[in-house]
């Protein structure tokens, strides 16, 4: 049996551990919470210097540490694992490959934990629907059929976007600091909803916490709402560029992904070319409604390109 005021929290990523930080934050003044992730084995005995740090951290935290292995466990095995909890939370991201969504979905539900919050920190994979470029959206999918499917299970799916850091990450692409380029992703006018890791685990902490008590929905947050455009003209705002602006059109991002099909960056491109369910109206989201602060894209770039610059931003020189 779960304990009732028990957190299994499955990672501890940037995202999990954003969210280990904020759940025992928020968990402090209620007594009798107890916060506990489930780690691989060799990331607990790790002796990488940064993992050491993170799991030391979270010993300082007083969280329990779990044993476990997502993509190698049984589902049975997992349900044994989940079992002991009242609320289990994902922050697992697509490292465990394709089928892992679903697994962990059904040893959830097999092992009847009272409240599930799937890996689904992302886009809006409804209005995406079936047979996107990305196909590991499919199986987000999946997870929305089964958790729709019963009614024993308590589930939340928060949508939150693309991170924040990805529209910067050199492989993505669509900010190239050191070529002084912005590519826009199917147009100009498309827009993306971006959240911080930290926004979305100290937002989804209000989520699990809030009253009336959240249950059954999809809840959205977003720390901007921006278009390809205005991404172009904040970067060469805020750090004195004069951007090359070029637009990836759909036909040509997927004969790319045709060409290299199991390039998981072109499969990204595509799906956020088509501009469909990647982004929402902030004024309609959790955390806007209830008055909570975000980071938002203008934010994270000063406190990440401006006040790092020697680090960020090596090869970019002023217009």
């Amino acid at each position: 049996m779960s304990h009732a005021n028990s957190i299994l929290v499955l990672g501890a990523g940037e995202l999990g551990m954003s969210m280990l930080r904020s759940l025992t934050r928020r968990a402090m003044p209620a007594s009798g919470i107890s916060i506990a992730a489930l780690l691989r084995p060799s990331t607990i005995d790790s002796r990488d210097p940064t993992k050491q740090k993170d799991i030391a951290e979270l010993r300082s935290l007083g969280i329990e540490l779990v044993a476990g292995d997502l993509a190698a466990q049984s589902e049975e095995s997992l349900a044994a694992v989940f079992g002991r909890f009242h609320t289990v939370i994902s922050c697992t991201g697509f490292v465990g490959g394709s089928g892992v969504q679903r697994k962990l979905a059904r040893a959830a539900l097999k092992a009847g934990v009272q409240r599930y919050f799937p890996w689904q920190f992302g886009v809006d994979y409804d209005v995406i629907g079936r047979g996107s470029p990305q196909d590991l959206f499919d199986e987000q999918l999946d997870v929305r059929d089964l958790l729709r499917a019963q009614d024993q299970t308590e589930w939340v799916i928060v949508s939150t976007g693309m991170f924040t850091s990805f529209l910067f990450e050199p492989s993505f692409g669509v900010v190239d600091l050191n070529r002084k380029t912005v590519n826009a992703l199917g147009s100009w006018e498309n827009g993306v909803t971006v959240t911080t890791a930290d926004d979305i685990g100290a937002l989804t902490t209000e989520i699990v916490f809030a009253e009336p008590r959240i249950v059954n929905q999809i809840v959205y947050l977003a720390g901007d709402t921006v278009t390809y455009r205005q991404l172009a003209d904040t970067v060469d705002g805020l750090l004195d560029l004069n951007v090359r602006r070029t637009e990836w059109n759909v036909p040509d991002l997927k004969r790319e992904l045709a060409d290299d099909p199991d390039n998981s960056i072109k499969k990204y491109r595509a799906v956020f070319a088509e501009g469909k369910g990647v982004a929402w109206d902030k004024s309609q989201t959790f955390n806007a409604q209830r008055g909570m602060a975000a980071c938002g894209l203008e934010d994270w770039m000063r406190a990440n390109l401006l006040a790092n610059e020697s680090v960020a931003l090596p090869e970019v020189g002023r217009r």
